[in-house]
């Protein structure tokens, strides 16, 4: 794995003491800087690949409007909850982050999804899967059974290939139903162009199983 270089985004002083003491001696995992807002952070040339976002700043801001902030600067992002606000995690869950994990998770849990995060992989959890199941705004996509198939593997990790393979088809046939899965979704106004939208589009929809525990 490459080295991955981590800023975060919190305003209490805490989570920043314990992420540096998480992240000492990680290998591939550097600990880089904090900031108490997006803002603050972002007035910098990008010096970190992933920013691990507090989903509730007081400063006012929203986790869309700081998800987009942090995409449009050119970092992947990784949402922490408290869990206390199922509006801000629906909020955060449609800017597309890495995922949504809450503070309380164990330190292996969290590494885990640093480790995942860090090589750009969805980080699933409950917390995500719920918000995006009770999520009202959302239209489900009108998929064929073969093509629920395809989203299914591809977007847990396989690649075309492999989902060619399982399915005894063809590799073309797996990338014109994945053309057609994205167009669909586009022309719902719910952007599916890389792998982690898709896994996203396909727990908001069901069609990916979501995760059975954090």
């Amino acid at each position: 794995m490459g080295h991955t270089r981590i800023a975060i985004v919190d305003d209490h002083d805490l989570v920043f003491v314990a992420f540096e003491a998480l992240l000492a001696g990680q290998e591939g995992l550097e600990y880089v800087r904090h900031a108490s807002t997006v803002t603050e952070l972002t007035q910098w040339v990008r010096d970190v690949d992933l920013v691990v976002l507090d989903l509730q700043l007081s400063d006012g801001s929203t986790p869309a409007d700081n998800i987009a902030a942090l995409t449009e600067w050119g970092a992947q992002v990784l949402v922490l909850t408290s869990g206390e606000n199922p509006y801000l995690v629906r909020d955060a869950s449609r800017a597309d982050p890495l995922g949504i994990i809450r503070k309380s998770a164990p330190s292996e849990v969290l590494l885990e999804a640093l480790r995942l995060a860090a090589q750009g992989e969805p980080v699933a959890s409950i917390e995500w899967a719920s918000a995006l199941d009770s999520d009202p705004l959302l239209a489900s996509a009108p998929l064929t059974p073969r093509e629920r198939e395809v989203l299914e593997l591809y977007a847990s990790g396989v690649g075309a290939k492999q989902v060619a393979a399982q399915l005894f088809v063809s590799e073309n046939t797996v990338n014109d139903h994945l053309r057609r899965i994205k167009r669909i979704y586009r022309e719902l106004g719910r952007p599916a162009a890389t792998k982690v939208e898709l896994y996203q589009r396909g727990l908001e929809d069901g069609y990916v199983p979501a995760p059975k525990h954090g």
